[in-house]
């Protein structure tokens, strides 16, 4: 296995023949989970919003967090796509 990997590492990326063949292709994502093994870094800041926001965030199913950080990324796609 060692000498596979050595071989391979001083090869070109378009050198090495991959054989997929014994691989199914999927043809359906429905039921794919996103950012199952990415996850972005994180920073820490300090934000000041209203209160009755933070309220309506925490009172939601989940990290407030993350559903604040989730609608900001929304609000950056509707926003860059147009």
């Amino acid at each position: 296995m060692q000498q596979e990997l050595a071989r391979l590492a001083v090869m070109k990326d378009e050198d090495i023949c991959l054989n997929d063949t014994d691989i199914p292709s999927i043809e359906n994502w429905d039921n794919a989970v996103h950012g199952k093994f990415y996850r972005p870094f994180k920073q820490s800041i300090t934000i000041r919003v209203d209160r009755d926001v933070l309220a309506w965030f925490k009172a939601r199913k989940g990290a407030y967090q993350t559903s604040i950080n989730k609608a900001l990324r929304e609000y950056i796609i509707a926003h860059t796509q147009k």
